[in-house]
């Protein structure tokens, strides 16, 4: 029998007891529904809603069930509705009628709505600690790559001489905005919402702030409608959950075509690559590939959340039960995705030869080149058509700026001098850039101590 039957004459079709349940996920919520319920027990005795014999006779048989499942002891009931349900089943098979009256002054309405706060509150930490991981493989492969010089690429074309650090660096401040919108989404979690029951709280003289203090809350709810049909939280998550994929995304971008015989800047190491079942000359970035599908089916995670809530009325809606399965599978993905990519840059090797000899042919100091003529005297946009001049004559003769002879700088322009090749040269065109948040070593260094500094 159903705990809510009374009100019904007829038995569930078995249909719609299949349909309505939700155990076959949300018991990944088990810790967080028992512990939930041992500090609603304690509160309940302390406030003498219940006896405090009935409170301690609760909270320790809650404690066993809770070791019985990690034990493998206890398995769940698929049967159940619910892991509340089979929770509060489970106590009162072991304890009697006193296991009923844990259920006093609380609604399944805001126990799942504490048990998705719990939960999240726990991932979004998890979620955190392997950003941090990757930010420092990141971090650990820019301090060794400073002097790396590589081209800088705008609209996919060469542009600028930057360095393999400063590329991988913007990745990690990346990595830091997700970790700072992590933190924001957490402070919004953390409010406990027991205490709103159904909807419209309870005339029982429960101690809300004794409950959030049990479970690590540091807010509670203000609205107890709000309460209970709040799950923004949720896809606030969701959404720091897509914006790291999407940042993924495109670091899986990078690593597929600098994997690339066009490219060859990296070499992943062969147990983080794949073959081919028929071409046996190939090894295949997957693992990027894989990242960067998954990517959509995070998003599509945010979507059904936002489609979930958005023409729900005031207060809970059955529809809200929708809400689990897709931000359990966007943690699931996001959680993996970041572990394996951290284990697949560790090891990967980048091919600093070849970044160089690409950065050399790009003509990439060519601003550089311009601002040397500025520097003598002239307008940048004379400057700039001077230097186009010189592109041109370079692609015909098969030059760059660095081994132009300088006869052929004067035909195009007679404010050249033996100096320019100090201009051109590409590490200089870099280390020139000796600004706050370029591309100079001196100025990477100071980025990587100032990021070290955040993900320590």
């Amino acid at each position: 029998m159903k705990m809510w039957q009374g009100r019904f004459k007829k038995e569930e079709d078995e249909s719609v007891n299949d349909f309505n349940s939700s155990i076959s996920f949300d018991s990944r919520m088990y810790k967080q529904d028992i512990n939930g319920s041992i500090a609603h027990a304690k509160m309940l005795g302390k406030t003498g809603i219940i006896s405090k014999s009935e409170s301690e006779k609760i909270v320790f048989a809650l404690k066993e069930i809770l070791s019985d499942i990690e034990s493998g002891k206890l398995s769940f009931d698929e049967k159940a509705e619910d892991i509340h349900m089979f929770v509060e089943q489970v106590l009162t098979e072991r304890i009697g009628d006193d296991g009923k009256r844990l259920h006093t002054a609380r609604s399944r309405n805001d126990q799942v709505a504490l048990d998705t706060r719990m939960y999240l509150k726990d991932e979004i930490k998890s979620v955190k600690e392997k950003i941090f991981a990757l930010a420092k493989v990141i971090i650990k492969k820019a301090k060794t790559n400073t002097d790396t010089v590589m081209p800088g690429y705008t609209h996919m074309q060469r542009a600028q001489p930057v360095t393999l650090a400063h590329a991988l660096l913007a990745y990690a401040q990346m990595l830091k905005r997700d970790a700072s919108r992590l933190d924001d989404c957490f402070e919004r979690t953390d409010f406990l919402p027991l205490g709103a029951c159904a909807l419209a709280g309870t005339t029982y003289p429960i101690d809300r702030k004794f409950v959030a203090n049990e479970l690590g809350f540091e807010n509670i709810t203000e609205n107890s409608i709000d309460a209970v049909s709040d799950r923004d939280f949720v896809i606030e998550f969701a959404f720091c959950l897509s914006m790291i994929m999407m940042h993924l995304s495109r670091f899986s971008e990078e690593v597929i075509l600098w994997c690339s015989s066009e490219f060859k800047f990296m070499e992943l190491d062969d147990a983080f690559a794949t073959g081919s079942s028929i071409m046996p000359q190939k090894k295949n970035p997957d693992i990027a590939e894989l990242v960067r599908g998954k990517t959509g089916r995070v998003y599509g995670s945010l979507t059904t959340l936002l489609t979930v809530m958005k023409g729900l009325p005031l207060a809970y809606n059955k529809d809200m039960q929708e809400d689990k399965e897709a931000i359990f599978d966007a943690v699931d993905n996001v959680k993996l995705c970041l572990e394996i990519f951290a284990k697949m840059l560790d090891t990967a090797e980048f091919k600093a030869d070849n970044m160089k000899k690409a950065a050399g042919f790009g003509f990439i100091n060519a601003t550089d080149c311009a601002d040397y003529l500025v520097k003598k005297g002239l307008p940048f946009r004379q400057a700039y058509k001077i230097v186009g001049e010189l592109v041109a004559v370079c692609i015909e003769k098969n030059y760059t700026f660095e081994n132009l002879p300088l006869e052929e700088y004067k035909a195009v322009s007679s404010a050249f001098e033996d100096d320019v090749y100090t201009y051109v040269d590409l590490n200089a065109c870099v280390n020139g850039r000796n600004v706050d948040g370029g591309p100079s070593k001196e100025a990477v260094e100071k980025q990587i101590k100032s990021l070290e500094a955040f993900f320590n």
